[in-house]
This record gives C-alpha cells, sequence and structure tokens, in this order.
C-alpha cells in the first residue's frame, strides 16, 4: 500500500512539450494520510490546461485559489486547513493586488506566508503562482 496518496498525476512531457521534461508529478501529495502539499498553482484552468487572465495578475492569482481550494477538497481538506503558504510573483509591483487577493480568500486563516520576486515561471504569460500545505481537518487519514 503506497505511503502517500497522489492526485491529479501528470507528466510534464503533455503539459510542457516545448520544453522536453518527461517528469511524473503531480498536482496534490496527501502524505501519511494527514498532510496535504498543494503544488503551485498558477493563472491555468486545470481541467484543459489553458491560461487565463493573460496579464492580469489579480485574475491570475484568483484561478490559483481556486485550483488551490479545488484540489485541497479532492484530498479531504479546505483552505481554513492551510498552514504554509508560498508566493511567488515576477515584479515586485504586484504585491500589493496579489496579497489582496489572498487575503480575501484566506481571511481568518493565519498561514505562515513566504513572499518570493522571481525572474520568470514557467510560461511568460504566469505573472504569479501560489503553492500551499495544509491538513487534514480531522486528522483522520485520506
Amino acid at each position: 500500500m503506497p505511503v502517500h496518496k497522489r492526485i491529479r498525476c501528470f507528466n510534464t512531457k503533455d503539459t510542457y512539450p516545448e520544453q522536453k521534461l518527461d517528469n511524473d508529478l503531480c498536482q496534490t501529495v496527501v502524505a501519511r494520510g494527514t498532510m496535504v502539499f498543494v503544488r503551485g498553482q498558477i493563472g491555468q484552468d486545470l481541467d484543459t490546461s489553458h491560461s487565463v487572465a493573460i496579464g492580469d495578475v489579480a485574475g491570475q492569482t484568483e484561478q490559483a485559489m481556486a485550483n488551490i481550494r479545488m484540489l485541497l477538497e479532492e484530498a479531504g481538506s479546505t483552505l481554513e486547513h492551510i498552514t504554509k503558504i508560498t508566493i511567488y510573483i515576477v515584479d515586485p509591483r504586484y504585491r500589493e493586488a496579489v496579497y489582496r487577493v489572498i487575503g480575501k480568500w484566506l481571511k481568518g486563516v493565519f498561514p505562515v506566508s513566504t513572499g518570493i520576486v522571481v525572474s520568470a515561471l514557467a510560461r511568460p504569460e504566469w505573472l504569479v503562482e501560489v503553492d500551499a500545505i495544509a491538513v487534514i481537518p480531522d486528522g483522520t487519514p485520506a
């Protein structure tokens, strides 16, 4: 029996064909049944893999947070059980818009947060990426 539950598995050769990669990844891992690790989410519809809100950092952040909510629910958790987020932005001027959106989604949650300014993300149209760590609410393994 596997130790970890992997949700929405994919291979990078399908999602990034232009990069000639071949890595087996997933969107979410439930480790030891209680810890939920959500892969960095961007302005992309997870069902279609289409980028959304191109040029709109707030819109991309909304999509990233909606993805995180959906993935946490698929794992048996919720936004309220996030313990840590990491936010990557490609321009420090985006900080206020991004944090305003995240603050709306995580009002009253009080996670630990790290913000990082990077030179680029995996695709040039992506302006922000957010990853999250959460727990399964009642501690019952998923």
